[in-house]
């Protein structure tokens, strides 16, 4: 990832790996970027820092714009597709992705990379580190970053930096590892979309902050209609090795949040923000236009601890959590028209909500000669609770959840010469978010069932590796095709359906100079008996229908050619199959399948003690137009055709 990472966010530096899609409401990897594995949102894939669960506790979402160019502080992000092995997060119901930090070189350096694109996109980073301090024992690292974009969607403009800082102090057996790091951003908003006919027309307009006169007529836009964040994270992790076979990690966590999205309501009516209508003259004054900002003040702590030991032929491991979160919502109305008589700001909003986990988990892995048996239980408990301190027209949760889940998963793995055949199966349980619960108090938890069968094998220069999988799914929450106000896609529960397909994926050395990477998914993702709401007392049972942004197959090829030693050019192109934006499969809410090529040059040199890298990235080179987000209307993300990004790194040692 280091060769592209240039300044776009992780999921599109993960956008070629095995049964991923990326998108992105900018439409150009900067900003708030999402994926998809398998076809489930990440909502429901259990991403981890450092084994610390990173979901939001409340909508699971997994915001990596609060956590811009964490790539550059990482010494892997590893994807564990289906439900896995049990994990410190959220149950993973489509995968899990594990951002693993660096520690400390041993030796000092500076390095800054510095990067300049298409939409005006720059980022420039600084990081430098001590070495080894006390013979060895201490050490300590720090970076600093800046991206900015204007975005290829019309105003979508991000400003975003971040900072991370490790020290590490090594005695013997003990090891203790203090990192701090976060993100401070502020994005336009473009989590609307628009309407097809809006994309036919000019693909890049952009309708948040549209200002209308009396006719209804946009006249302009405002100019803060803008969502700006600041997260701060804080781990002190513990490793004890107390002999050759047992070792103890411990983790402290703690997360900061705070910030607000503001917006331009045109024409509100007073009564929805509980402002009394007044008279002025013999005009009564029931209306007007707002500016208002939507707060989250939020701080979420805990502790993850895990023990790790053998025994003879046993591999044993054991795992507790303990996790809390506090939110606080409340909204402002900032200035408006009409509200002369208004002292301002006014709260009209505020609601509270705590979430708490305590799970553990026991791990043991057998051997038998080639052959491994695993067994993994996991016990989840889980109170969510909010209430409301200030209603209004819009905001007023107020629900005590209690969930406990059982999640067993049982698998064999079978070493043969070279490679590798597994068969496991997982059951897993998770519940609903804050949006699943204010739009349908009677939703229900999903439950998952996941088979999954798999060989590797490497040989002559040939890697290969195959995977099939049927996850079954009860209560399963699909996307149904709509938004919340910020851009959130919406689901429900649909009873009975499966994801089923088949992950291949192979590698070849053709010479020193060339080798080629592919990987191809093929599926069928269905809601066996989709029912719609036609009236409050009438509905229809649709049969099986394909399941929303479930594409039927995501294919990608890379070819590597090194001319000369530390030179590399890669051509990396990905098809993804049709996909529907609702469960309805009408036709209209059908987006087409798309192909795109991305052209990748790298160079390295060495000069004295400083080390130089150029890189240059031109994506989607064959200018495609195309859609891969969206909802039900139909409404569009447009994504960029042809745009570059080029950098330079040094690093002095």
């Amino acid at each position: 990832m280091g060769r592209k990472n240039l300044g776009q966010d992780l999921p599109y530096l993960l956008k070629n790996q095995t049964s991923v899609e990326t998108t992105t409401d900018a439409g150009n990897g900067v900003g708030y970027t999402g994926l998809r594995i398998r076809g489930v949102d990440g909502t429901r894939i259990n991403v981890m820092l450092n084994g610390v669960p990173y979901n939001d506790s409340e909508s699971q979402g997994t915001f990596f714009v609060n956590i811009p160019d964490v790539t550059s502080s990482a010494s892997n992000v590893i994807i564990q597709r289906g439900v896995g092995t049990s994990t410190n997060g959220v149950a993973a119901f489509g995968a899990s992705v594990n951002i693993i930090g660096r520690d400390p070189e041993e030796q000092p350096y500076f390095s800054t990379q510095n990067s300049v694109g298409s939409f005006n996109t720059h980022k420039h980073s600084f990081e430098a580190g001590t070495g080894s301090l006390l013979n060895g024992k201490l050490s300590f690292m720090g970076r600093y970053s800046i991206i900015k974009s204007d975005g290829y969607i019309d105003r979508a403009f991000s400003d975003l930096n971040s900072y991370n800082f490790v020290g590490v102090y090594k005695d013997g057996n003990t090891k203790i590892r203090f990192q701090t790091f976060g993100g401070d951003q502020q994005t336009y908003q473009a989590w609307n979309g628009i309407s097809k006919a809006q994309y036919e027309i000019n693909p890049r307009y952009n309708p948040s902050g549209e200002i209308y006169d009396k006719d209804g007529k946009v006249i302009g836009f405002y100019k803060n209609e803008t969502d700006n964040y600041k997260q701060q994270h804080y781990h002190l992790l513990w490793e004890q090795r107390f002999n050759d076979n047992w070792k103890l990690n411990t983790t402290l966590h703690y997360t900061r949040g705070l910030g607000y999205y503001e917006n331009y309501k045109s024409n509100q009516k007073f009564s929805k923000y509980g402002i009394p209508p007044y008279v002025i003259g013999a005009e009564t004054v029931t209306s007007g236009d707002m500016i208002r900002r939507k707060w989250l003040d939020n701080d979420f702590y805990g502790i993850v601890s895990e023990l790790n030991g053998k025994v003879n032929n046993w591999d044993l491991n054991f795992g507790v959590v303990a996790n809390q979160y506090y939110g606080r919502h409340y909204g402002q109305i900032i200035s408006g028209s009409n509200l002369q008589q208004i002292d301002l700001p006014i709260e009209y909003y505020r609601n509270n909500a705590t979430k708490n986990e305590v799970s553990g988990y026991a791990k043991a892995l057998y051997k038998f000669g080639d052959l491994e048996m695993f067994g993994d239980l996991q016990l989840r408990n889980i109170t969510y609770h909010s209430n409301v301190i200030k209603a209004s027209a819009e905001e007023a949760p107020t629900f005590d959840k209690k969930f406990t889940f059982f999640n067993p998963k049982i698998g064999f793995n079978y070493h043969l010469e070279g490679g590798t055949l597994y068969l496991s199966y997982a059951n897993a349980h998770r519940e609903p978010v804050r949006d699943d619960i204010v739009n349908a108090p009677d939703v229900k938890p999903e439950t998952l069932h996941d088979f999954e069968l798999g060989y590797n094998k490497t040989f002559n220069g040939l890697s290969i590796t195959a995977n099939a999988y049927y996850m079954l799914y009860k209560d399963q929450l699909v996307l149904i095709g709509a938004i919340n106000g910020v851009g959130a896609s919406l689901r429900k529960n649909v009873g009975r359906s499966y994801r089923a397909g088949i992950e291949l994926g192979a590698g070849y050395q053709f010479s020193e100079k060339f080798n080629t990477l592919l990987n191809a998914t093929f599926s069928q993702n269905k809601n066996k008996n989709y029912i719609v709401q036609l009236s409050e007392t009438e509905t229809e049972n649709l049969g099986t229908t394909n399941t929303s942004f479930s594409p039927n197959f995501i294919g990608n090829l890379t070819l590597n050619y090194l001319p000369v030693k530390d030179l590399q050019f890669s051509l990396v192109n990905k098809l993804v199959g049709s996909q529907y934006l609702d469960n309805t499969n009408a036709p209209e809410s059908k987006i087409k399948s798309y192909y795109l090529s991305d052209f990748i040059a790298s160079y390295q040199v060495a000069w004295g003690r400083t080390d130089i890298g150029f890189s240059l990235l031109v994506n989607n080179i064959f200018n495609q137009k195309y859609i891969n987000n969206g909802y039900s209307g139909p409404f569009y993300y447009a994504q960029a055709g042809a745009n570059f990004l080029a950098g330079i790194s040094l690093k002095f040692h």
